[in-house]
């Protein structure tokens, strides 16, 4: 019997030796096409059948396009799991997946990458309480801490740190804050038990918004949660709050977060994603007290690696006991 097949979508970076073994149970395969028309077509030819697995990374949405209803209906009849390389899955409509027949079992690395992304949200964090950015682009100008020196910073000690989202990101973040004497409170759609909290205390969305000195944005992307953060919620806030988002760009409306950093209603931020990556808002290149990382939350050797690892464990899975180690929550019951 001939050995079903799995497509790379994307490339590997780290953990050739652990991709290469799945030879064993599979043959593996590439794509020819470049962009999404091209790729569909390339589904449609019959060229990708027998492919009963796809790994694809963020950035192969630049081959793909997003998993919509379109895409999912011309990928080959054979494929069962996608297992995307990745904490946050918004680029895959999961209810379109989980329609199909036969249905397309969707997996993600759910914790892996909490340690990175949450160290690049604390530094995120002291950079924009602190007001580090306008002296670190002065000082490559020559102009020491600038000309006029930028207002005086302030410490995280006593600050109230609110966490939209408090899953493993969130919770490891908080965990590092404490070590700097900050006060955590978070919104969920429901609260955590006493010890997952870890001393953050439950408020309402409304109270959050209210109390926050420091607000950092960790929670996923979906039609729920698009622009949670926009004009009407930056009016609830206190005057001078300091945002940070590690999470995806389109939870905060950009546009309103230009007009609020422009007014003084918040007084920085710490950005690493954005809506329209790799595109970012020039009102936010041009105001020096935004702080800005080009999506690098797991940008390290260590996480790259294991985030790879995990996936290639979960496509071996898939195809010897026909479950996916980390199903996405929207499929648990499929």
């Amino acid at each position: 019997m001939a050995k079903p097949k799995v497509l790379l979508l994307g490339k590997i970076d780290h953990a050739h030796e652990k991709w290469n073994s799945l030879s064993d149970v599979a043959d593996l395969i590439e794509p020819q096409s470049k962009n999404r028309q091209d790729f569909i077509e390339e589904c449609k030819s019959g060229k990708l059948d027998g492919v009963a697995a796809a790994y694809r990374t963020f950035v192969s949405v630049g081959i793909t396009g997003h998993w919509d209803k379109e895409l999912v209906s011309a990928l080959p009849k054979t494929l069962k799991y996608c297992v995307h390389n990745g904490a946050g899955y918004d680029q895959i409509d999961v209810h379109a997946c989980s329609a199909r027949d036969p249905p397309i079992r969707v997996a993600n690395v759910p914790t892996i990458v909490d340690d990175a992304t949450a160290d690049a949200a604390v530094f995120l964090i002291l950079g924009a309480l602190r007001g580090f950015n306008t002296s670190l682009i002065a000082a490559r100008d020559g102009k020491w801490r600038g000309q006029p020196a930028p207002p005086l910073g302030h410490d995280p000690e006593g600050k109230i740190l609110g966490v939209l989202g408090m899953g493993g990101i969130g919770r490891n973040m908080k965990k590092k804050c404490d070590a700097f004497g900050m006060k955590a409170i978070y919104h969920n759609r429901k609260p955590l038990s006493d010890e997952m909290a870890g001393g953050a205390q439950y408020v309402s969305f409304d109270e959050l918004l209210a109390q926050s000195d420091v607000l950092s944005l960790n929670l996923p992307l979906n039609k729920n949660t698009r622009h949670i953060i926009s004009t009407d919620q930056f009016k609830q806030m206190k005057k001078g709050v300091v945002i940070v988002n590690t999470a995806r760009g389109a939870v905060m409306d950009e546009a309103a977060l230009v007009v609020a950093l422009e007014s003084g209603q918040v007084s920085s931020c710490g950005l690493d994603v954005y809506e329209e990556e790799p595109k970012i808002h020039p009102g936010l290149i041009e105001n020096p007290h935004v702080m800005l990382l080009p999506h690098m939350g797991t940008w390290t050797v260590e996480t790259q690696t294991s985030m790879e690892e995990f996936c290639f464990a979960n496509v071996r899975a898939a195809l010897e006991t026909g479950k996916l180690n980390s199903p996405v929550a929207e499929q648990a019951d499929l």
